[in-house]
């Protein structure tokens, strides 16, 4: 029974030599994954982390361009706008002035064609009054030959006649017209 007893707890005390090889063993571990595997997992560590950070701040970076392309924008889009509003000022603007020249040309061909017209008929008033005049006169001869039984037409006198007769017209005129 000692020996059973022996060797039961024989079991719970490990053998010294293995313990040390196991400590060797783990310390030549620790040395070769603090020496080759940490450095290198701390590598792939880092390089996630700048990646990641600096994918952010590309991204800000990126995210600040675009707020500066879009402000930019908006100032050139305002400035078309503005510019636009200008161009169609000046075009009613010179619409305006091109309707305002039209009319005045129009007005000033109007008054010439309408001192055109009054001159002629000025002229042909003047032409008809002379006619008839004429006319009269030929008449008044004729009738106060008729009258007289004398033929005197053709003579000086007829011409002295008819300027006469012509000035008694005249005055006949203006004293009817002073009446009124």
């Amino acid at each position: 029974m000692n020996l059973a007893a022996n060797d039961g707890m024989a079991i719970l005390f490990p053998i010294w030599q293995e313990v040390v090889v196991g400590i060797v063993a783990f310390a030549l571990l620790c040395y070769l994954l603090m020496k080759f595997v940490f450095p290198k997992m701390e590598e792939t560590f880092k390089a996630r982390v700048d990646a990641i950070e600096g994918g952010i701040e590309r991204a800000e970076q990126a995210q600040e361009e675009a707020n500066q392309t879009l402000e930019e924008y908006r100032r050139k889009l305002a400035g078309a706008s503005e510019e636009a509003a200008a161009i169609r000022d000046e075009a009613r603007a010179d619409a305006v002035a091109a309707k305002e020249e039209i009319l005045a040309n129009a007005r000033e061909e109007a008054n010439r064609i309408i001192a055109a017209g009054h001159s002629q008929v000025e002229a042909s008033r003047q032409q008809l009054i002379h006619e008839l005049r004429s006319e009269v006169g030929n008449l008044a001869v004729d009738l106060a030959g008729k009258i007289i039984s004398q033929d005197l037409s053709g003579k000086p006198t007829t011409e002295e006649a008819v300027d006469r007769f012509l000035a008694e017209l005249n005055d006949e005129q203006s004293t009817a017209s002073g009446a009124r």
